[in-house]
Order: C-alpha cells, then structure tokens, then sequence
C-alpha cells in the first residue's frame, strides 16, 4: 500500500456508500411511487442499465484522458443525478427516478473501474494484494451507506430525498479525492500494433470468458437476492431499521474478506478462490430457503457478499492475465458490460419475480446462475491454461 492506494481506497469505500444507499433506498422508493408493484425494481435496474450504456463512453474517455480526468468526471455526473434524485421525490415522479438511476449508472461504470486502476498503482508483485485492498475499501459504504439512508430519510419532508441530497455531498468529497491521486500516465504507443489485438481475439480466450463469467454471473446472483431484499423484508413486515441492519452485514461481507483475499489468491489461485465463492453462494440459497426472520436475512445476505467478493476479485484478477496494457481499456470495458448487463437483467427479475412469486422462488432460481459459474470454472480447469 501506498499514499495513491490509500486515497483509491477511500474512494472506493464512497463509490461504495454510494451504492449501498442507492440499493437501500432505490427500490423502496420505487414500490412508492411506482404505478405497478412489478416495476418497483426499475429504478435499481436502471442504475445497472445507465452503467451498461455507459462502459463504452467510460472506456473511450480513459483512453483519451486518463484515469483521473475520466474518473472526475463521473463524480460530475454523480453529483448532478443525486440532485435529480432529489428532485424526483419532491416532485413524486416515478419516471424521473428511472432516468436519475439512468444518468448515475455513468459514475458506476467509472467506479467498477477503481479496482483495475489499483493493480496500476501497484508493483508487479503486489497487483492482487492491491486489487483485494481497494475493494476492501467497500467497508466504508457498508458503514456509512445503510446508517447515512436511515439517518437522511426524513429530511426535506419527503422520505429518502434527504438521503440522495447527502450523495451530492459525498460526490464532492470524493472528486476531491480522486484528484490528489497521481495516475501512472497512459502508456505509449510503440511498434506496427499501435491498438493490440481486436477485442473478438480477446474475448474468445478462454480465460477471458471464465474471468467475464464469474464477474458478471457472481455479481448477478448477488444483485437478484440483494435488490430483493427489502422488498421481502417489507412484506415479511420487518422495520426499514432491520433491512438497514441486514444490508450493513451483506457489504460487509462483500469487502472485509479484501484484507485477505488478495493473500489468498496468491497462495491457491484465482479458480480455486472462485471456486470457493461458488460454494458459499450455494451455502447462502440454502438459508435463505430456510427461514424469513431477521436472523436467515443476515446470514444468507453476509454469506452473499463474501461469495461475490471471492469471484469478483479472482476474476478481475483472473482477467489481468487476457489482455495487455495496451489492450486494457477495450477489455475492462467488456467485462464491465457483461457485468452490468448480467446486473440489469436480474435487478429487474428480483423486484418482478419476488412480488409475484415471492423470495422463496426466487432464491431456488438462483441456483442456475450459480451452478454454470461453478460448470465454467469446470470447463477452463480442463483446458489447461495457465491461470
């Protein structure tokens, strides 16, 4: 670790208080204004969405200015879409949130870029380490996020608009952040293959389809169960204080494991701690199925977020291995689509699938996400690459 790291690191933890108020609050305030209760989820889906639209601006703009510009910029845009937020509950327009969600998705497609940047800053030796320790940062938004939401949800005399107005601030003292970091510059262009290999050649790697699949399917199954989750908990008549409780535990989950994973994958290998994040995410299904008090909601939501940090970080690990410097903008940028495409679909299916056929359903369905991911890690162990 160093002093970039640690400011990357920070960053994180607020991209991460950004989301996890977003997750806490989005589809409660949806179900409220939302003309059906099948649509309560959209404006959680059109986060995932506006990030998927956006991976291709993001990755062009870091091609074009660098790390630290692209990543100011989308602190811009953070900043102005919290405000729509804001103006979305005062003026109880259900499709203003959906577009506010969509705007905002641009700063997540920046932020799931933090990870990458930090194998940047580090030495050759250290990238998984560095890579573990940045999205560990993410235990600042499991501490900040559920308490700022609960704390915030009754200013301006609205419920929850208070909560998006503090994510302007958080926008601005992130920007600050971000640029005191100093970026190691873009890498120069050398040689006849000025723009690598074409990024079809890339993605048919077998690694690089392992790494994409186990980031988009592990982020998948955690998105399904997570923006259901209070929901479910709201129609099991528990207090909006308990599903903040929950979720404090779930992103914990998600990042404390980030001080050792890195440790981890070095000494075993990124398949077999995704492997490990494959089992624990069956271990979660299993109790959720077995219980809806508060209790089962903490366990299978903690177990959740430390299966999905297991195979999200091996796999960003994983995919350092598919592409050179050169070739990294097009190839994060890929991954991070499949993400975020993986991300729209389920976040739209929890809200639709747990207000129609309800959180036990859903939870058996999730087993087909995390079953091919399991199959894939399978499949590549087979092939013999050098991981």
């Amino acid at each position: 670790m160093n002093k970039n790291l640690w400011l990357l690191t920070l960053a994180q933890g607020l991209f991460l208080t950004n989301n996890v108020t977003f997750i806490a609050i989005n589809g409660l305030v949806g179900l409220s204004l939302a003309p059906f209760g099948w649509m309560a989820t959209l404006p959680v889906m059109g986060y995932v969405v506006g990030g998927a639209l956006s991976t291709g601006l993001v990755a062009h703009s870091q091609k074009l200015w660098g790390r630290q510009r692209s990543f100011q910029i989308g602190l811009i845009v953070a900043f102005v879409s919290a405000l729509m937020g804001v103006a979305a509950i005062l003026m109880q327009s259900f499709y203003l949130l959906v577009l506010t969600t969509v705007v905002a998705g641009y700063y997540s497609a920046n932020g799931q870029l933090y990870r990458f940047a930090a194998a940047e800053l580090a030495p050759s030796t250290g990238k998984e380490k560095a890579v573990s320790w940045v999205m560990a940062g993410g235990l600042i938004g499991a501490i900040v996020g559920p308490n700022l939401a609960t704390v915030t949800k009754s200013w301006l005399g609205q419920p929850f608009a208070g909560a998006y107005l503090s994510l302007s601030v958080m926008a601005i003292i992130s920007f600050a952040i971000i640029s005191r970091i100093e970026f190691p510059p873009l890498p120069e262009v050398v040689g006849e293959n000025q723009q690598g290999r074409e990024l079809s050649i890339i993605m048919r790697q077998p690694i690089f389809v392992v790494a994409a699949l186990g980031a988009s399917l592990g982020y998948g199954v955690m998105s399904l169960l997570m923006s259901a989750t209070p929901l479910a908990m709201q129609a099991c008549s528990l207090s909006f204080e308990d599903t903040a409780f929950v979720l404090q535990w779930h992103v914990i989950g998600m990042f404390a494991p980030g001080f050792f994973t890195g440790h981890l994958i070095q000494r075993f290998g990124a398949l077999a701690i995704m492997g490990a994040g494959v089992v624990i995410n069956l271990v979660c299904i299993v109790i959720a199925l077995n219980g809806l008090d508060v209790t089962h909601f903490v366990w299978a939501l903690f177990l959740l977020g430390v299966g999905w940090n297991f195979l999200f970080t091996a796999s960003t690990t994983l995919s350092l291995k598919a592409y050179t410097p050169i070739e990294k903008d097009r190839a994060q940028g890929a991954i991070n689509f499949c993400v975020f495409t993986t991300m729209g679909f389920t976040a739209f299916a929890s809200g639709a699938f747990v207000t129609t056929q309800g959180w036990h359903w859903l939870n058996w369905g999730s087993f087909v996400p995390v079953l091919i991911t399991g199959a894939g890690l399978i499949w590549l162990k087979l092939q013999k690459t050098p991981t």
